[in-house]
């Protein structure tokens, strides 16, 4: 940071690229707990913990005491007693989800620290330019806002009434808010790096939102295909036409619960929600094609790989999750490579959006 008649001159070249590091690796970290999510959902580990102690939580059980009154909280919910226990649910097997769970939240506690701690020194040392301070308080508040989105997931599979797993509402929820966060991160790393450059803020085009909108409400029926586990209606088998493109044979998936209509059907059928999915990633396929090439026009050609690349390993993640049977890594790396998706699709419309 230079100085001037003892004044510091913020947004000098100096001040920001540590600051660009910082968010990328945020953003890093934040795909990181994107796949651990998806371990945790696969591995159905997410209940496990049936408290929450955003302190004193980081520190798992250490005697076989504490383990035994663990143990015990979680064979009263739903999961264990109507799943787990009657499948003989031994103490090993619980320490095995219980890890997944507690790493899960580690991670998140490790994300809050790393943004909120340089943030505060960054504040500190008056090196944020002007304009950003609002934004980076907004991120901020959006991972306050996420470990309580994760907490009222949890709870609501925790009740008497509740089913084995969370619901798969507050399930999108968590998801959403987490790869909203990324996107965040993502386009105001861009927005500093340009201003390295002697660059204005990009603005967020029209076909830049129409992308990103339409990304949204794919992710949003993922969410709900993973949270139904409707990964599994299609059938499965290795190169089988019948699980994909077909369904269970068909074009369109029989056994659908048209009983409480359309609306109710789309986001509560697993059925319906893994036809929607499906299918709907072609349209999104389209739209990010359409804007490889403007990025090409651009002279923006990396950009307009990397997009590519991660909309072409996404669709061929998603069929092989398919024909797996919904195989852990397989499905993880499908997780994994959505979170990635966004992050090339934020960086497609910042760069559609920049201004010399």
């Amino acid at each position: 940071m230079r100085v001037n008649d003892g004044r510091p001159i913020i947004g000098t070249s100096d001040d920001i690229a540590p600051m660009v590091r910082w968010l990328l690796s945020v953003a890093v970290l934040v795909v990181l707990i994107v796949a651990v999510g998806g371990i945790t959902r696969l591995t159905e580990s997410g209940l496990s913990i049936t408290q929450w102690k955003p302190l004193t939580g980081a520190i798992p059980p250490l005697t076989d005491a504490q383990w035994q009154a663990e143990f015990a909280r979680y064979k009263q919910i739903p999961q264990y007693l109507d799943v787990n226990g009657p499948a003989g649910m031994t103490l090993a097997q619980y320490k095995f989800i219980y890890f997944w769970e507690w790493f899960h939240r580690l991670l998140a506690r490790t994300i809050g620290l790393v943004f909120a701690v340089p943030l505060a020194w960054f504040w500190y040392k008056r090196t944020i330019p002007g304009g950003y301070k609002p934004r980076l308080l907004a991120l901020l508040a959006l991972g306050g806002l996420q470990g309580v989105v994760g907490w009222w997931m949890v709870s609501s599979g925790l009740s008497a009434e509740a089913l084995d797993r969370v619901s798969h509402f507050r399930l999108a929820a968590h998801l959403l808010v987490a790869l909203f966060t990324l996107g965040g991160l993502v386009w105001t790393a861009l927005d500093l790096k340009a201003m390295e450059r002697g660059e204005q803020r990009a603005r967020l085009t029209r076909f830049g939102a129409l992308a990103l909108g339409m990304l949204a409400l794919q992710l949003f029926m993922g969410a709900m295909v993973a949270g139904l586990r409707a990964g599994y209606v299609a059938g499965a088998g290795w190169w089988s036409w019948d699980a994909w493109p077909l369904m269970q044979g068909s074009v369109f998936p029989e056994g659908v619960d048209w009983a409480r209509g359309f609306f109710s059907s789309l986001v509560n059928d697993p059925y319906l929600t893994h036809f929607i999915h499906r299918w709907w990633a072609w349209a999104i396929v389209a739209v990010l094609v359409v804007m490889g090439r403007r990025l090409k026009a651009k002279h923006e050609r990396l950009v307009s790989v990397a997009v590519h690349c991660a909309f072409g390993t996404q669709v061929l993640l998603g069929i092989f999750t398919v024909w797996s049977g919904v195989t852990l890594w397989i499905a993880v790396a499908h997780q994994l490579c959505g979170a990635l998706l966004v992050a090339a699709t934020v960086w497609g419309a910042h760069a559609l959006g920049r201004r010399g």
